[in-house]
């Protein structure tokens, strides 16, 4: 088996291939401790090879498995999932726990990449901590979103300001569902804008754990006047295509 490892600020993803065939997946918070977050979801495997991606990629040689490791770019990782999934992909979006990646593609190959990963802005944990003002699992949130109407503009896009802003707004009687769209729409704008930097072309792939967020979707897919399924895709698993991205690596330098 050849492995994928994929070990984010928030989250770690496996993915085994066999005979190049998704054979098992797994995922776990990456916690303070993530190489014994990637012990536990390499247990009882014994990989061939092991591929490791995201920002904990350089750990995986202290894994001590016994078997070839390498490493790429979380950039290379995406784009080679999302291609595998969708041949006919021409732009990737990764929006991750704390990063956010565009990518423009050309015979599946990287052609222009814009990253932000200096702060968390627009990502994951600019969700989750938000949804904490309104004392909502991150989970749920997209969808509390979806109810709001009119929402009011979120001039910060900064985790800190944003929920200073999101509290001012309540204590002014601003509807939380309201806010909350006003918050979604607020990291829209600034993915909107980085796809534009890579001149974005359809199909876009949509991976990472917020494509998950059925509220920053259907947003994203009104600003780019992009429909669901056509021109914006989604894979079935957005969080593990970096995993898969690595794995599929690992099986390309083997042969």
């Amino acid at each position: 088996m050849i492995v994928g490892l994929d070990i984010g600020s928030r989250s770690i993803e496996l993915v085994g291939l066999e005979h190049g065939e998704v054979a098992l997946s797994r995922r776990a918070p990456t916690t303070f401790d993530p190489l014994s977050q990637c012990s536990k979801l390499l247990d009882e495997l014994r990989p061939a090879s092991l591929v490791g991606t995201g920002y904990g990629r350089k750990l995986i040689q202290r894994l001590g498995l016994g078997c070839e490791v390498s490493a790429i770019t979380e950039i290379k990782a995406h784009a080679l999932g999302a291609t595998h999934l969708f041949p006919e992909a021409r732009t990737v979006l990764d929006i991750g726990g704390q990063d956010t990646k565009a990518m423009a593609l050309a015979g599946g190959r990287v052609t222009k990449f814009e990253m932000n990963d200096r702060c968390a802005a627009g990502t994951g944990k600019f969700l989750e901590s938000t949804a904490g003002v309104f004392q909502i699992p991150v989970e749920e949130f997209g969808r509390y979103a979806l109810r709001g109407e009119d929402p009011p503009e979120i001039s910060s896009i900064c985790t800190v300001f944003a929920e200073t802003e999101a509290t001012s707004l309540m204590a002014r009687g601003e509807k939380p569902e309201s806010i909350a769209l006003g918050l979604h729409k607020a990291i829209v704008r600034r993915t909107v804008t980085m796809l534009g930097r890579v001149k974005l072309t359809f199909p876009l792939v949509f991976s990472g754990g917020v494509a998950n967020n059925p509220c920053v979707l259907r947003l994203l897919a009104e600003e780019i006047n992009g429909e669901i399924g056509t021109d914006v895709l989604i894979p079935e698993q957005p969080d593990m295509v970096g995993a898969l991205g690595a794995a599929l690596h690992g099986a390309a330098e083997a042969t």
